[in-house]
């Protein structure tokens, strides 16, 4: 496929087309025939709520993991849905007990919300949280392992560790990692919030005691679509946020992590059944599949990372073969003597990207105030030419930022 023009009719998704949406990264953006699928779901629920409930949701659910699952190289009994990563990974810090001593570990790449459920979980009971300063740039992935393993101590308890990076758009060594951390005898919570749909997996596989993602990202599901994986011998452990009818229930069919995530309340299950539809629409829109999505995804983030680099004069941070569908890439230091705030943006670059040059496009601060990134995505329907756009724009806002 050509990287000059989308993959597929950018019409298949409901984006507002005199926008630059180059952010699929953040919220996803789901096509209309998937939302369609999710409306008639929905209208099958209301029309006899009382059945859908208590006689069709359980084995609708079964089917879904069981689907979802088979993508992701997982056995379904051993997967729940929940709503995003991030629930996903207060649900196991809140379910794990620690005590006064032990350390937890974290990376200064990981997702904010997360990183604040890491350090909730740990000042409850005593303990504490140690930062792994991964470099941003850097050079191999040998890097991270060798971050990572110099913080670990007789004290370690927990790796909370990114399978993909959200700020810095970095896929890391997540195989190397887990493997470390198994001998060793630490447990490891991925947060695969991006990887579903951007890099293969195969979870069992992989032995993380815990991994949770999200289906509304690269796989373009409908939002609340997020799933979490427990290892079983840990599944005793976790039980979810919501405490519901499940907590005491007489079953003995199904296993109680089951039993408890798979009634949490009244909430609307569409977005979780229309995983199977969206797995299957998705990867019939590309002849080859989702193994040509992914490529395709990695080979337009590479391509528009290097037009921008090289067109700005920055130098490759990572390498190519730690990029997914997500690249960030070092822009020059913030002008302004404090930290930007804003409700509406979160650099004051993004505001005329957005406002004049109707480009959505992240610009973070990273690590620290003056130190930002643009971080661009790549998704089916965004061509080379898009990138061009923000790459025009982007050279302008330094040149008036530096004159001649």
């Amino acid at each position: 496929m050509t990287l000059d023009r989308p993959a597929v009719d950018p019409s298949l998704f409901p984006l507002d087309p005199e926008t630059v949406f180059l952010n699929h990264g953040s919220f996803g953006s789901c096509p209309t025939a998937i939302l369609e699928h999710q409306n008639e779901l929905r209208q099958k629920l209301e029309r006899q709520p009382v059945h859908f409930y208590q006689r069709e949701l359980e084995p609708l659910l079964d089917q879904s993991r069981e689907a979802l699952g088979a993508f992701i190289g997982a056995n379904g009994h051993d997967l729940v849905y929940i709503a995003n990563a991030t629930e996903g990974v207060n649900t196991v810090l809140r379910s794990l007990s620690f005590e006064p001593g032990d350390e937890l570990l974290v990376s200064n790449h990981e997702y904010n919300a997360c990183r604040n459920a890491i350090h909730f979980a740990a000042d409850r009971c005593g303990a504490s949280v140690a930062t792994i300063d991964i470099p941003f740039p850097l050079s191999s992935e040998n890097e991270v392992l060798e971050s990572i393993l110099a913080k670990v101590s007789d004290r370690t308890r927990l790796l909370l560790i990114d399978h993909v990076t959200s700020q810095t758009g970095l896929v890391l060594p997540i195989e190397k990692i887990i493997e470390s951390m198994n001998e060793r005898g630490i447990d490891t919570l991925v947060d695969g919030a991006h990887a579903p749909g951007m890099v293969p997996l195969n979870l069992d596989n992989l032995g993380a005691a815990y991994y949770t993602g999200n289906c509304h990202k690269w796989l373009c599901s409908p939002k609340t679509a997020g799933f979490l994986h427990v290892r079983k011998d840990k599944q005793s452990e976790i039980r979810p946020l919501t405490i519901s009818h499940g907590a005491n229930s007489p079953r003995t069919d199904r296993s109680r992590f089951q039993i408890e995530f798979g009634w949490m309340g009244t909430r609307d299950p569409s977005a979780a059944l229309s995983v199977p539809f969206v797995i299957d629409y998705m990867g019939r829109q590309v002849t080859g599949g989702w193994a040509i999505i992914m490529d395709h995804n990695q080979q337009l983030a590479l391509a528009a990372r290097n037009l921008i680099q090289q067109k700005l004069g920055i130098p490759s941070p990572a390498p190519d073969g730690m990029i997914g569908s997500l690249a960030s890439i070092p822009l020059p230091d913030s002008q302004l003597k404090t930290p930007y705030q804003s409700l509406k943006y979160l650099d004051y670059w993004q505001e005329p990207l957005v406002e004049k040059h109707r480009i959505e496009v992240p610009v973070i601060t990273w690590p620290n105030h003056p130190k930002r990134l643009v971080r661009i995505s790549a998704q089916l329907y965004n061509s080379l030419p898009q990138y061009e756009l923000l790459t025009d724009a982007l050279k302008e806002l330094c040149d008036k930022a530096n004159p001649a």
